[in-house]
């Protein structure tokens, strides 16, 4: 099927297709987004009245629909795709999304029906986790295949945005009916506003899907009779086509993933949680960055066009593991000045027995760490403290020695509740009392802090995002044949982004407990992206120049 010549203008139809597309998965980020801002207050909705234990079940189940569920909807729905045919599968998922997301905003809360309420929550969260798994794959597949030979990096980049703007999008709602109703009714029955106010994007977006044509690579594909009868079969029971699979998020996803959820998530946790840096100004500045960043998605898709998609997605890996380390501690330079002053005036010397010390990785946050060396290493990374680790002696107690004062902290195993706070409460404050006194800060001044160089570098972390990321969809495309294209490069995406990526900042945050160091997380991006850059450099195949039209 002919494909246009270089360099004439895009066609209405094909505008619509990229409208259309990028349209819906913005939608379905909008709605997967709110989850996750609006997480507080849902969870006192929903689950204060169950037991610990039920609770902790749900936190899982929230949890895995968040993250781990999403290559099993690349499983389901790239099923379908690769059979029944792109436009009506990710019809399905946006349905799907749709339909959960305004679901949750009617549905009754605990106080009114019980345990039915986190029960039905809970699911509903877990179909929305499976229909993103199927809409990405959906979205790049239909808008590539429709896009010239010499335009799919440019065509598909503009899928790359729209994570980015349905966070946007997601806060903007949020923000506006905070702000018209005020925090007490918002936090009663306002917070339902931004589910409800999802009907209306999602019969646009439905209106807009249904007006689409199938994806041309796939009717020529149908019309031949090569429409794939087992498409995960193909995909993952023969070898050429699972080790490619397998090259794709090693090679690819697994890098891009941790470069980006560390220039649009870890960033924005390392300023609020790290560096202490107010709230809304760091999220100001993270959004400002974005806006700024945003349009090089296209940049970069587009220059992929022309000199591959290996060279900046790979480029864009190694630049970030370089540099990592210089920009956040730059970043503790020009946010928190005082704080970097701290750590490197006031060591700090937590001697412990290394048989009580746990790796402290709770990616549900429910897992309680009793010991007194956890306890006190947790303590100090909330403080941003750094600390030295010297080995204590079999079973004894840990101490936190700052400068000349030495704190023992405590054991919670076996105390009761009442005794665990008392201990705790005392602990607490002898340690925040002697940090304070060695100079460390409670927040960041904003009268200290060097807004445009911390948003120059909150920048450079973006623009790293744009070059892994504005390639990503056109390099996955072209490296499958359209029979078992949907299912196959859905699967690496969603492993890597929902997993490696997900994971990053519960992984790093455990990585600074374990070794006392507030930039020691940064190894988990590093060393990944190090990973796909050797194995992409190495094994991964330029696909630029594939004919996606020839390989069935």
């Amino acid at each position: 099927m002919a494909t246009a010549s270089t360099g004439r203008s895009i066609t209405p139809e094909e505008r619509k297709v990229i409208f259309a597309s990028s349209l819906g998965t913005v939608f379905e980020w909008y709605d997967f987004y709110l989850y996750g801002s609006l997480a507080a207050i849902i969870a006192k909705q929903f689950f204060t009245g169950t037991d610990p234990n039920t609770g902790f079940i749900f936190a899982l189940l929230a949890f895995a629909a968040g993250f781990i569920v999403r290559p099993f909807g690349a499983l389901v729905f790239g099923r379908l795709g690769d059979m029944i045919g792109r436009k009506y599968t990710f019809l399905m998922t946006i349905l799907i999304m749709g339909a959960s997301t305004f679901i949750v905003g009617i549905l009754p809360n605990y106080n009114s029906i019980g345990i039915t309420a986190p029960i039905i929550l809970i699911s509903l969260r877990i179909l929305q986790g499976l229909a993103l798994g199927g809409e990405y794959g959906g979205a790049a597949t239909y808008v590539a295949e429709h896009a010239p030979d010499d335009r799919r990096g440019a065509f598909t980049a503009w899928i790359q945005t729209t994570a980015t703007l349905g966070l946007f999008l997601s806060l903007l709602v949020i923000l506006g009916v905070r702000t018209a109703i005020g925090e007490a009714a918002f936090a009663d029955w306002g917070w339902r506003i931004p589910f409800l106010v999802s009907i209306l994007l999602l019969a646009v977006s439905v209106w807009i899907r249904l007006s689409m044509n199938e994806s041309p690579a796939f009717l020529k594909m149908k019309s031949e009779g090569k429409v794939s009868k087992a498409p995960l079969t193909e995909a993952f029971g023969q070898w050429k086509n699972l080790k490619m699979v397998i090259l794709a998020l090693v090679g690819l996803t697994a890098g891009q993933a941790v470069v980006w959820y560390t220039g649009q998530f870890y960033a924005l946790f390392f300023l609020t949680q790290s560096l202490k840096v107010d709230g809304p100004l760091a999220n100001i500045l993270i959004a400002l960055a974005l806006l700024l960043a945003t349009p090089f998605f296209i940049v970069f898709g587009s220059l992929s066009d022309k000199i591959g998609r290996k060279p900046i997605i790979l480029g864009g890996c190694l630049i970030a593991a370089l540099t990592y380390f210089p920009i956040f501690q730059g970043l503790t330079h020009y946010a928190n000045p005082a704080l970097e002053m701290a750590q490197q005036k006031s060591p700090v010397i937590v001697t412990a027995d290394p048989a009580t010390c746990q790796f402290q990785f709770n990616p549900t946050g429910t897992k309680k760490f009793t010991s007194s060396c956890d306890i006190a290493k947790a303590k100090l990374s909330a403080a941003s403290v750094n600390y030295q680790n010297v080995v204590g002696a079999p079973g004894s107690v840990a101490t936190v020695k700052i400068g000349d004062n030495t704190i023992a902290s405590y054991d919670a195993a076996g105390l009761s509740k009442e005794d665990a706070a008392a201990k705790d409460k005392a602990f607490s404050k002898a340690l925040a009392d002697d940090i304070k006194l060695a100079g460390y800060p409670s927040k960041a001044d904003p009268d200290q802090m060097n807004k445009p160089m911390v948003l120059l570098l909150l920048f450079i972390l973006v623009l790293y995002v744009t070059m892994v990321y504005g390639p990503i969809a056109a390099a996955l495309v072209e490296m499958f044949p359209t029979r078992i294209r949907y299912t196959s490069m859905s699967m690496p995406y969603h492993i890597g982004n929902g997993w490696f990526g997900g994971l990053l900042p519960t992984t790093s945050f455990a990585l600074v407990a374990f070794k006392g160091d507030i930039y020691y997380g940064l190894w988990y991006p590093i060393i990944i992206a190090l990973i796909t850059v050797v194995v992409g450099a190495l094994f991964v195949k330029e696909t630029k120049d594939n004919d996606i039209y020839a390989k069935d």
